[in-house]
């Protein structure tokens, strides 16, 4: 075997290396724990059937042409008045099936969560690392206006936005963005102080580097481990918060439906003893929350071992 000119190691071992150990000692210290492999599994599984749902659902449960009122209100694994199908989950006040509103429901829900976390993380970590990196009077401003936003209830700065904006797709996510933009803020800010103070930092500012290449290509990576397990807890949290909005009548309008607005539309008939109508989409949005926060657990217990509760 020839040595390596630069180290004197031999070059054979050092090109059989992995490249990908990191992560698969990541994967490794993941897949330790079973609940967390239970919580990926199932969310997968739930981000297959919302993405699926158009093919797997036996019906489109808003084409009104594909809804029969005589199917209304079926309890589950009723069969439905042409005799060729059954509603496993039953049907709601419009013939609808249940199973199929879930799957659409979970499409939209799982857009709204994760769209909107994606904008509040560009945003939130964007400030959070000018704010970090400038600091003294610019990371002042960025900071009390996160702690002005900080202080109100998420739900009252939704509910605010909402009354101005009106319902959609579109303005719920711009409430849920400028509800959760801080977080990331205060989170990059407290990493990105840290780092400025390395060598590694004096010594891209020494060779004249652009702030924006110090910023993106050597402050930003050591800030987006936390960042992962935040916008992982932040999509359930949006998802959530979308669900109670829509739930209280100021979120999305019925022709975009949410697993929220599912629960809505069967509250009312909860003591009339319908109770599939409000109690299946409240399951699959509890199953889903469930799902995002073992993964995210686990991501942060792998990240940061200091954390995890033993």
């Amino acid at each position: 075997m020839t040595p390596s000119p630069e180290t004197g190691t031999p070059l054979s071992t050092s090109m059989n290396t992995p490249a990908s150990t990191p992560l698969r000692k990541f994967l490794s210290a993941y897949f330790e724990s079973r609940l967390a492999l239970l919580g990926l599994i199932l969310l997968a599984a739930i981000l297959c059937a919302a993405v699926l749902a158009p093919w797997i659902a036996m019906q489109d449960p808003y084409d009104l042409a594909q809804l029969d009122i005589s199917d209304a209100r079926r309890a589950p694994g009723s069969p439905a008045s042409d005799g060729l199908r059954h509603y496993l989950l039953g049907t709601d006040e419009q013939g609808r099936d249940m199973l199929s509103a879930i799957l659409y429901g979970l499409r939209v829900s799982l857009f709204v969560g994760v769209s909107a976390t994606l904008i509040a993380l560009s945003i939130g970590m964007t400030l959070g690392l000018i704010a970090g990196y400038v600091g003294g009077k610019v990371d002042a401003f960025i900071m009390r206006i996160a702690d002005l936003q900080l202080s109100f209830p998420a739900i009252l700065i939704a509910l605010v936005l909402l009354a101005i904006l009106g319902k959609g797709t579109g303005k719920i996510i711009i409430a849920l963005v400028a509800v959760q933009w801080a977080y990331y803020a205060r989170t990059t800010r407290g990493v990105a102080i840290v780092e400025r103070q390395k060598e590694y930092i004096d010594a891209a500012i020494l060779l004249g580097l652009p702030v924006t290449r110090i910023l993106f290509r050597h402050l930003l990576p050591n800030c987006l481990p936390p960042l992962v397990v935040v916008a992982t807890l932040q999509v359930a949290a949006a998802i959530a918060l979308e669900a109670t909005l829509s739930f209280l009548g100021v979120g999305l309008p019925v022709t975009e439906p949410s697993l929220g607005l599912l629960i809505a539309n069967g509250f009312q008939y909860l003591l009339t003893g319908k109770y599939w109508i409000s109690f299946f989409p409240g399951a699959a949005l509890l199953l889903t929350l469930v799902a995002i926060n073992l993964v995210a657990d686990r991501l942060r217990d792998v990240i940061n071992p200091r954390l995890q509760v033993h």
